[in-house]
């Protein structure tokens, strides 16, 4: 036996230097929550290869709109006894507001916890909690769902409001090379989008190669968003400077995603992940860059005086326009006199050619037309009556997901709005209009990124048009998609200003409109407008995108309201099972269950019939790009590889 301990500890202390100053990187496998197991455990913490004392260790966290101060974060980090170091690292008051995706470094106590180092937090459980977004949402990756698991005796489907979670945050120590080579510290960094090893070195001021081997990474390795790489320090950090974005970002990832195994730069790459609110900036930044780079432009009418220009096919300058009599617009409203700067103005002859004079081969649904305007495809949607009020609005408008008014007529009493064409149509149509077997299937990611884009395009109405906008008529039919699967809200017709009024923001009609399914009950019951509206019949848009199923269908006990059955599925016994009854059936199973739960928990507090317990369209926003993020990164076959070992150990 002695020979044996010998000859083990003399083949350990034979091991390559290197070998012993490496930790194993997560490499995002900290998103299979249901196999907390995978690769040697090392979704649980980094190993202890180095002293079993403990040490002092470091820390990346971005600020959010949860957590908005130094202070804030080192309560949710449990390094409250370092807030004076932290305020001096960082440079900033301890209690001074930060702006949102401030990168924040927080000094820990890292000790060993029987194989693995870790630094312990705690949090209570707030509505809608999983480990899975405690760990990528809340804590931004600092810990992980496997790590969770292993540290609170709680199942992962019996979790309830007000438990405290033991949080074991990943952290670690410089092993005896390290140190011999003059590393005092190591930081854990949250990787964001844009970051190589290289750009991570550089902040740092640290060398490539000691970070490729701090981590067991090469240089043609794939790094992904929010997750940790170990910095090694020779001294304390210093406060992080957050380099400004790539003049010429890439575009959104389209969807499917595409393959970029091909790549051979050398460099680390940084691949799709999950995690905090650098996240929904990221790809905000993507959509505008989509939007403003995109071939079919807004094309404004380039006349600068009262008389517009005549369209015709060979005219090099600008679309059509009405004749104005006089040079005077009096025969308009205020509204549309208003719009005329900033829109085309087409004759009704214009439309007449563009449509085929309206013909039964161009109709497209009720009374929308698909018209041609030199060669480009338009809407043109035929409207009784007044509808300044919507053009006004759409004029001021510029979003890639809130569909894009590019002009207008008006003829007899009639108006005519001419928009972009959506090529694959309402999204109902996808959802509901299953006629074969054979019909084209949305796949999942496809799903969870229309509901990201219809979340980007609401949450811009309520937060960053001014005034701000509630669009009261969400529905799947009123969501329209591009070629690319695009998703654009459309239809403000029923649309109103957000104002604040003396009753705390709430207002009021005798008159409700809308679609049975979609309307919340306090709109319902007493006519009281918020932009709670819109988040309730978000959440059954996103019921619709899980279940296939429509807004008020029919179910075996007569009518369902989607917003009444996702209550009946979560709350009830056997929720796995359950969740997968509900979600479409056309999906086969190829889609990740733990983000399906996710997203219908987040679709059920959309759905609460109190609208104070509804999350405001920022957080819904911030939460579905968590959820796209580890979706574009999911792999139908493992869950296939899951399924069936899953069969195989019954």
């Amino acid at each position: 036996m002695e020979f044996s301990i010998s000859l083990y500890a003399l083949s350990f202390l034979l091991l390559p230097p290197l070998l012993l100053s490496q930790q194993a990187y997560v490499n995002n496998k900290q998103l299979d929550c249901d196999n907390p197991t995978n690769d040697n455990n090392i979704t649980r913490g980094f190993d202890c290869n180095g002293p079993r004392t403990p040490c002092r260790s470091y820390v990346t966290f971005r600020s959010t709109a949860v957590y908005t101060s130094l202070v804030y974060a080192a309560y949710l980090l449990n390094s409250q006894p370092y807030i004076a170091d932290m305020a001096s690292i960082n440079g900033v008051a301890d209690v001074q507001p930060l702006a949102p995706d401030t990168l924040i470094i927080a000094p820990v106590d890292c000790a060993c916890a029987s194989s693995y180092y870790q630094h312990n937090a705690s949090y209570v459980l707030k509505a809608s909690d999983t480990y899975l977004l405690v760990a990528n949402d809340t804590y931004q990756g600092i810990t992980t769902c496997q790590a969770l698991m292993a540290e609170n005796p709680y199942g992962e489907r019996n979790l309830t409001v007000g438990m405290n979670l033991t949080v074991p945050v990943r952290c670690a120590c410089p092993t005896a090379n390290q140190s011999s080579a003059g590393v005092e510290y190591l930081l854990a960094y949250l990787v964001t989008w844009h970051d190589t090893i290289s750009s991570i070195a550089a902040r740092f001021g640290v060398s490539v190669q000691s970070v490729l081997d701090a981590n067991e990474l090469t240089e043609t390795s794939t790094i992904f968003p929010f997750t940790p790489i170990l910095v090694p320090l020779s001294k304390e950090p210093t406060k992080i400077v957050t380099a400004p974005p790539p003049a010429s970002p890439p575009a959104t990832p389209s969807v499917p995603a595409t393959d970029d195994s091909g790549s051979s730069k050398k460099w680390v790459f940084v691949g799709v992940g999950v995690g905090g609110g650098a996240l929904a900036i990221a790809l905000a930044a993507l959509a505008l860059w989509f939007f403003c780079y995109h071939p079919q432009k807004r094309k404004q009418s380039k006349s600068s005086g009262l008389t517009p220009k005549k369209f015709s096919e060979t005219s090099p300058t600008d679309y059509a326009s009405v004749a104005v009599k006089d040079g005077s617009f009096s025969g308009f409203s205020s509204g549309i006199r208003e719009a005329i700067e900033t829109l085309t103005v087409y004759t009704f002859q214009d439309l007449q050619a563009a449509t085929g004079f309206f013909s039964e081969e161009n109709k497209i649904k009720g009374s929308v037309y698909r018209g041609k305007f030199k060669n480009d495809s338009a809407a043109v949607k035929v409207l009784k009556g007044d509808v300044s009020s919507e053009i006004n609005i759409l004029r001021q408008i510029n979003h890639s997901n809130i569909i894009r008014l590019s002009g207008f007529c008006v003829h007899e009493g009639n108006t005519y709005l001419v928009y972009e064409f959506a090529e694959n149509g309402s999204l109902s149509d996808w959802l509901h209009s299953k006629k074969f077997e054979s019909s084209p299937v949305l796949s999942w990611k496809q799903r969870v990124q229309v509901a990201y884009h219809i979340a980007d395009g609401l949450n811009y109405l309520h937060n960053y048009t001014n005034p701000p906008y509630i669009h009261k008529n969400l529905k799947s039919s009123n969501v329209l998609l591009d070629a690319n699967f695009r998703a654009m809200v459309a239809n403000f017709g029923l649309a109103r200003v957000a104002e604040d009024s003396e009753e705390g923001g709430l207002q009021m009609t005798r008159h409700v409109v809308g679609t049975q399914g979609y309307m919340a009950p306090e709109y319902i019951e007493n006519g009281v407008i918020t932009p709670k509206l819109d988040v309730f019949a978000f959440g059954v848009v996103m019921l619709e995108l899980l279940s296939g199923r429509e807004a008020a269908g029919d179910s075996k006990n007569g009518e369902e309201l989607l917003s009444a059955a996702i209550k009946r599925v979560l709350d009830g016994d056997n929720v796995r099972e359950n969740l997968r009854g509900f979600i479409d059936f056309s999906l086969k199973n190829e889609y990740p269950l733990d983000l399906a739960f996710s997203m219908a928990e987040l679709a059920k507090r959309c759905v609460a019939n109190d609208l104070n317990a509804r999350p405001e369209m920022a957080e819904v926003f911030m939460t579905l790009s968590k959820i796209l993020s580890s979706s574009l990164d999911w792999d139908p076959s493992d869950e296939l590889d899951r399924s069936r070992a899953m069969s195989l150990g019954r």
